[in-house]
């Protein structure tokens, strides 16, 4: 075996899983970034550890395949958490490699990084001289098998050591959960009797490759179908209702509260997607396929752990005969059609500003047509999936929505550009006070991106507070952004850019995609402050009802 260092050793195994490393370079990792350069992986230099774990996050949304951050010990390592709290809330594999304390004890500005971790729920894999190998192979098993973040850590005292010699075993061969036995029966014979049924796809069915059998087993029974953000458009077809949850249109909620069966396939069903409780009839039967080992909701009354495109295929060929629900799939469409959609917006708004769903609306029109939307966390974010066009699952990455976190949208998009194939335009929506948290890493996407566009929803505050509290009556000084110049920001770094104050204003924008879509455009959207999203109002009318039913 080569002799390689403890640092090449961690290298070498993760370059049996990984081809991208996005990072900060500094002393307790400089000798693993060595290592990778010359083992051939790809280092994608990000300025803000933060991004390290975000972009190697959205890199994995994107692609499906797994990617690396890496960062120094202390500091470093501690501007990277919020982004690794959310890779754990979100159930994404990623691995971050840092540096660590010395072996032989802690220094006076060391941080007990692995406590920090385990507060997190992200589990720590110490490397040590004789095993660097197999623990790190351990570590990344680890992180896909239970979809999670894993740290692997490097002493600071053994990073330059040579490693000692080893027999690693052969990687793990993937399993597949399969335990379908006694409750796929039940779920066929209560799909066969549905008079409306319902098919809802989430994530998991995505991860599984499910859409094909899901599809198929709609159309055997003339389901209507839908799925959550994270699944958007994997069933799109005959009966499509679009998304599950707030950004959804209130015809197509309330079809889906008429279903009298409801198979959930790969859907944890959160307080979002089920509306906060008003998504369901209260008399429709829900099943739930996962694999998770028991039903991720009350509201679940038959549950079958498995894989969900294994599970889809074996209902397939336990049902008989033709679609039961071809009735309900055309007074569907009937409504869908007659029944309003999305809000257009106003040409006129109270300060003068854009409406964002006029915008959204808009930009749908001028956006390339292969996009893949990367979304920072704020009160914009339903604009994207309810407005635009986005043909799969994976051309959809929202970030900082399972932490509840804004600011790692730029960082992500670093990810995703690295991630996205050839031909496709990334799309970053951003609003102006996560842009500010993450705009060190403005200069990373230019660098990385082929095609990018920055869409920034510039209302000057940070406006779920605004919509939350302001409304309230509470003073909204703290909540307020001094109007930033984020066209100007982006010439000084080397991308395109244009301030938009009217929709006419998109033409910059439109004349950069006709010269090509090449490099970094950011648009710096003026909108009004003076529109709720309907999402956000949906969550506030719960959380009043709730403090109100306590209150009670």
């Amino acid at each position: 075996m080569t002799t390689l260092t403890v640092s090449g050793r961690v290298a070498q195994v993760l370059s049996s899983y990984v081809s991208d490393v996005f990072g900060v370079m500094g002393n307790g990792n400089v000798y693993f970034l060595d290592a990778a350069e010359q083992l051939g992986l790809h280092f994608s230099a990000v300025r803000h550890e933060g991004a390290a774990i975000a972009a190697a996050d959205a890199y994995y949304r994107t692609s499906g395949r797994l990617a690396a951050g890496t960062t120094t010990y202390g500091p470093g390592y501690t501007n990277a958490i919020t982004a690794l709290a959310e890779a754990v809330q979100a159930q994404i594999p990623v691995v971050l490699v840092t540096g660590d304390a010395p072996s032989s004890g802690a220094r006076p500005q060391d941080v007990d990084q692995a406590a920090i971790a385990a507060g997190l729920g992200a589990a720590t894999f110490t490397i040590t001289r004789d095993a660097a190998g197999s623990i790190t192979r351990q570590a990344v098993e680890y992180a896909l098998t239970k979809r999670t973040a894993v740290v692997i850590a490097i002493p600071y005292d053994l990073a330059a050591l040579e490693a000692e010699d080893e027999e690693l075993p052969a990687p793990l061969a993937p399993t597949v959960s399969d335990d379908v036995d006694g409750g796929l029966g039940q779920v066929a014979r209560l799909l066969a009797g549905a008079k409306r049924p319902l098919i809802l796809a989430g994530r998991g069915a995505h991860l599984a490759g499910a859409g094909p059998e899901l599809r198929e087993l709609a159309d055997r029974l003339g389901a209507l179908t839908a799925g959550t953000a994270l699944a958007l458009n994997l069933l799109n077809g005959e009966g499509y209702l679009g998304v599950a949850g707030g950004f959804g249109t209130d015809t197509a909620a309330g079809l889906m509260g008429e279903a009298d069966v409801v198979l959930v396939a790969g859907a944890s069903l959160s307080p979002f997607t089920l509306r906060f409780g008003h998504l369901l009839g209260p008399d429709s039967t829900v099943i739930q396929i996962d694999t998770a080992l028991q039903p991720t909701h009350p509201r679940v009354d038959t549950f079958v752990s498995a894989d969900v495109k294994s599970a889809a295929t074996r209902l397939l060929g336990m049902l008989d005969g033709g679609p039961s629900g071809d009735a309900w799939r055309a007074e569907a469409r009937k409504r869908v059609a007659e029944g309003p959609g999305h809000a257009a917006g106003s040409s006129e708004t109270p300060d003068g500003r854009l409406d964002p769903r006029a915008l959204a609306s808009a930009l749908d029109a001028v956006l390339p047509e292969r996009r893949t939307v990367v979304q920072d966390g704020g009160h914009f974010l339903g604009w994207a999936p309810m407005y635009w066009n986005i043909p799969r699952p994976q051309d959809l990455v929202m970030v900082g929505t399972a932490f509840q976190s804004i600011g790692l949208g730029l960082a992500s998009a670093v990810g995703a550009a690295r991630a996205v194939e050839d031909g496709r335009t990334l799309v970053l929506a951003s609003g102006d006070g996560g842009f500010l948290m993450g705009l060190s890493d403005l200069e990373s996407l230019i660098g990385a991106a082929r095609s990018a566009i920055v869409v920034i929803y510039n209302d000057a505050a940070y406006g779920a507070e605004i919509h939350q509290y302001a409304s309230k009556g509470l003073t909204d000084k703290p909540m307020l952004i001094p109007e930033v110049d984020f066209s100007g920001v982006a010439r000084a770094l080397g991308a395109e850019s244009a301030i938009i104050r009217s929709l006419s204003d998109l033409s910059a924008l439109q004349d950069w995609i006709d010269a090509g879509a090449t490099g970094t455009f950011v648009a710096d959207c003026r909108i009004t402050s003076s529109v709720r999203a309907p999402w956000m109002s949906e969550w506030m009318e719960a959380k009043q009802g709730a403090k109100a039913a306590v209150a009670g």
